[in-house]
């Protein structure tokens, strides 16, 4: 099984967030998907932030979150306003 912190954009803090809910495979983290994982970790860490949200994403596209595609950073922009 390979490891989270593997993953692009994913270092040890996010992946243990990552792990504390219930999220412990690359699988695990697309079927969730990245807006619902950020949720669920900022409902434990109110600082999660944009960065955390675009790197998440990206390591479900397998690109750096800087490398987003234009329209999948406003969306997540978007969303993330909804939540702040």
């Amino acid at each position: 099984m390979e490891k989270l912190s593997d993953l692009i954009n994913i270092g040890k803090v996010s992946e243990k967030q990552l792990k504390d809910i219930g999220i412990h495979s690359l699988k695990e983290l697309k079927e969730i998907g990245s807006r619902e994982a950020w949720l669920m970790i900022k409902e434990k860490d109110p600082s999660a932030c944009i960065n955390k949200l675009r790197a998440f994403e990206g390591a479900i596209q397998g690109v750096k979150k800087n490398q987003l595609d234009e329209n999948t950073k406003k969306s997540l922009n978007d969303f993330y306003r909804e939540f702040k």
